[in-house]
């Protein structure tokens, strides 16, 4: 990497261009800007109306940008290399535009290097030396889940990878910057609260160990189902902990902070003893201990194999070339116990652990593996021919229908595969065309059938498009 030593390099700018003479950069040149209150900062140039005027914005990120009214001087960053200086071990001072006598100057000093450890505070507006030797700035945003983080400097999140980053050192101060200060600053001011929490005597008379209210809640929910347990209670999420906030102890739910992973506790509010927790507890967790009845959920027992012959005999009547062994390449079941309670289980073939199916009866999760099987039967009867009938733009519901085609299987059997999105997202899905439309004497019989399947208020297509289709009626057999 270069050889100049960045602890002891300035960067001189000279010959800002003031914009009080109305001589502006290029559209979308990124510059070092000066503002009228003395601070500095960055952005790529945006002028409205006219590209001539001086009217515009300087943009910095997304919702993020100076207007030109608030800029006093401006000197492009886009211009310059700065390699050939760099690879100058001896080298500490740049001098970027010819010094002239009355000319605008500023150094900047202070660089700092990922290589030596160093990261700037988050929403840090910096100047950056690149590592190909260019000139940018942008606005520090450190990375969720792993070390590291970027440079935003443009909409859309735009960013300089600090792995593309030499050197760095901070502008000035701004409104975003000194929020995150303040979030900080309140960070710390919490914590050092809840150091030692204070405990409400009426709220907390039972202790401070959420599991005695959950109990104690769950000696009254007995009363009215008897196989009420605690893990029955707890799936009904977010469960409520005890946890400390702004310096006393409350009860709340727990989230984690989308920008750094810090706790989010929401404190309780419907009630000032401990009580009156438990009987909300009650009704925070009646509605799942009402549907976790072992009773209607296990009413054919614990032997896993019943229900799935009770799935499969009911997909076979329609999937007729549907075979045991096909689900068993994507999906296993079992009944186990979890956390004391038996639940359905499912995992895919190539997972090692099992998740929960969240039902309240036998019958909906047989339901849910005649799913997976008619899934499964799909995936194994190969396409032999397709047909996809034209249409023109089509709403959905705020999305609009990309595809829609007929498909003829190796079985002799049908479905159709339609897919929609809209600008950022999409799916798709298919349906198996069961063999009691085809049961139809005539073609739009068919039709009045299969749109009950695949209904063209969800999906697009209709009678009135469909049915004038001589070419679909033909590959369909009519």
């Amino acid at each position: 990497m270069f050889k100049a030593d960045y602890k002891k390099l300035r960067l001189s700018f000279n010959e800002f261009h003031d914009v009080s003479d109305k001589d502006m950069p290029q559209y979308g040149e990124f510059c070092l800007l000066e503002l009228k209150t003395g601070a500095y900062t960055a952005g790529s140039w945006s002028p409205s109306g006219n590209r001539r005027t001086a009217a515009g914005c300087f943009i910095r990120g997304t919702a993020d940008s100076i207007d030109s009214e608030d800029v006093a001087r401006w000197h492009s960053l886009d211009r310059y290399d700065l390699t050939e200086s760099l690879e100058d071990e001896e080298i500490n001072w740049i001098n970027l535009g010819p010094e002239k006598e009355d000319c605008r100057s500023m150094q900047f000093d202070g660089f700092k290097s990922f290589a030596g450890g160093k990261n700037p505070k988050q929403e840090q507006y910096c100047l950056l030396i690149m590592k190909d030797g260019s000139l940018a700035a942008g606005r520090w945003n450190k990375w969720r889940r792993k070390d590291g983080g970027a440079f935003i400097y443009a909409p859309a999140l735009a960013s300089h990878s600090c792995d593309k980053v030499w050197a760095w050192t901070p502008l000035s101060s701004d409104e975003f910057f000194a929020m995150e200060v303040e979030r900080e600053n309140e960070r710390k001011r919490e914590k050092e609260l809840n150091k030692n929490p204070s405990v409400d005597p009426e709220l907390f008379k039972y202790g401070t160990d959420i599991d005695v209210y959950y109990e104690k809640a769950l000696e009254k929910l007995r009363e009215e189902f008897s196989w009420a347990t605690l893990p029955m209670m707890r799936k009904e999420t977010p469960v409520w902990q005890i946890a400390p906030l702004h310096g006393k102890y409350v009860f709340g739910q727990i989230s984690k902070n989308y920008y750094d992973d810090s706790d989010v506790v929401t404190p309780w509010t419907e009630g000032a003893t401990a009580d009156e927790f438990v009987d909300f507890l009650c009704r925070y967790t009646h509605d799942a201990v009402e549907h976790s009845n072992p009773g209607e959920k296990f009413k054919f027992g614990t032997d896993i194999n019943v229900y799935l012959e009770k799935a499969f005999d009911h997909v076979k009547k329609e999937y007729r070339w549907l075979d045991k062994t096909m689900i068993g390449k994507t999906w296993k079941y079992d009944i186990r116990r979890v956390d004391g309670d038996l639940e359905f289980v499912r995992k895919c073939w190539n997972e090692s652990r099992y998740s929960v199916y969240d039902v309240e009866s036998a019958e909906r999760f047989i339901e849910c593996v005649e799913y997976d099987y008619q899934s499964a039967a799909l995936q194994a009867n190969k396409t032999v021919a397709s047909y996809a009938p034209s249409f023109g733009s089509i709403e959905l519901h705020g999305w609009y229908l990309e595809r829609y085609v007929f498909y003829k299987l190796e079985s002799g059997d049908y479905k159709v595969s339609v897919t929609a999105g809209d600008r950022v997202t999409g799916g798709s899905r298919d349906f198996f065309i069961t063999p009691y439309c085809f049961e139809a004497k005539t073609y739009e019989e068919f039709l009045n059938r299969y749109l009950e399947i695949v209904p063209d208020f969800s999906f697009g297509l209709g009678k009135k498009e469909l049915l004038p289709d001589k070419k679909l009626q033909q590959f369909l057999g009519y």
